[in-house]
């Protein structure tokens, strides 16, 4: 007989950006903006709230994300799916390469695990991240939001992995956000089936680098995020994020594409942060974001 705890469940969980320039695929960083999710087991059915981001776009039906990776996590450990009630506050952007739907696997998951009495026991930490990456597809987004921090992500025997890295508490982030999204189907499909074997070597050495910049060595933060996979290729798709990435490098101003944009994310300390925000492009939104170093954040009760 399956047992659940009694009262709602409340998960928080943080946004990411995945890639950081040449770390395709591999690479994340855990950012401080959090979506939040309420959980409660009811009698039937599926009842659905949403706040914020994604407020007339996201079913409210049983096609919800978040509800849809608590079916998941209820079928890997091995029990019945209940009837549910989901209440979302979102802050995390939609199709802006911010990893809100890294947050939405990665939120529903956990609360499906918190639902269920000795959840932890039926499903750890692994496979959480296993279960995520292979719902969402790729690990560098989902490895953040449950971790926190700076992750590198891997897959080993059918198994997806990942290992935490410490960042250098000088590094935090100015996130510019486009008004329009760009799903990231369309970015990864116009990526090319075949790189080069310079390009891959150098996109091998930058990402070594940014390893080490983010870790201990921020001053070389702006050669280790140079990208020679990705980005250019996605410019058709969002040539004013290809266009401020390049302004702000012609600077030195370690940018990136965040994720599979059309976000930009540029690295940045404390003390520049302000003066940085200030070359938001006209109709953006800016965001100054520290480094979120939690990962998700799970409660019993109505916790925020």
């Amino acid at each position: 007989m399956t047992t659940f705890v009694k009262g709602p469940v409340s998960v928080s969980v943080p946004a990411t950006s995945a890639n950081l320039g040449p770390g395709f695929d591999s690479l994340g960083l855990a950012l401080d903006l959090r979506d939040r999710v309420g959980a409660e087991v009811t009698g039937s059915g599926v009842e659905i709230t949403v706040r914020g981001a994604g407020v007339g776009q996201v079913p409210l039906d049983a096609d919800h994300l978040v509800y849809r990776a608590m079916r998941r996590a209820f079928d890997a450990m091995g029990r019945e799916t209940p009837g549910i009630r989901l209440r979302c506050e979102n802050a995390i952007p939609h199709g802006r390469g911010l990893g809100s739907s890294s947050a939405a696997i990665v939120a529903g998951v956990c609360a499906a695990r918190a639902l269920v009495a000795g959840g932890s026991l039926l499903m750890d930490d692994d496979a959480v991240l296993d279960l995520a990456a292979n719902i969402e597809g790729h690990p560098d987004n989902v490895a953040p939001c449950l971790y926190g921090g700076f992750t590198v992500s891997y897959r080993e025997q059918d198994q997806y992995s990942s290992t935490q890295i410490a960042v250098d508490p000088r590094v935090c982030a100015v996130v510019f956000v486009p008004p329009d999204p760009v799903p990231t189907a369309i970015a990864r499909g116009l990526l090319p089936e075949f790189v080069s074997h310079a390009d891959a070597a150098a996109n091998s050495g930058r990402t070594a680098l940014l390893v080490a910049a983010l870790s201990r060595q921020p001053e070389l933060l702006f050669e280790a995020t140079r990208d020679y996979l990705h980005q250019e290729h996605r410019e058709t798709a969002m040539p004013r994020t290809l266009a401020l990435v390049r302004d702000l490098r012609a600077e030195r101003v370690p940018a990136v594409v965040s994720g599979a944009g059309p976000s930009v994310l540029a690295f940045t300390d404390r003390a520049s942060q302000a003066d940085l925000e200030k070359r938001v492009p006209d109709g953006w939104e800016a965001h100054r974001l520290a480094i979120d170093h939690e990962g998700v954040r799970v409660g019993i009760g109505e916790g925020r």
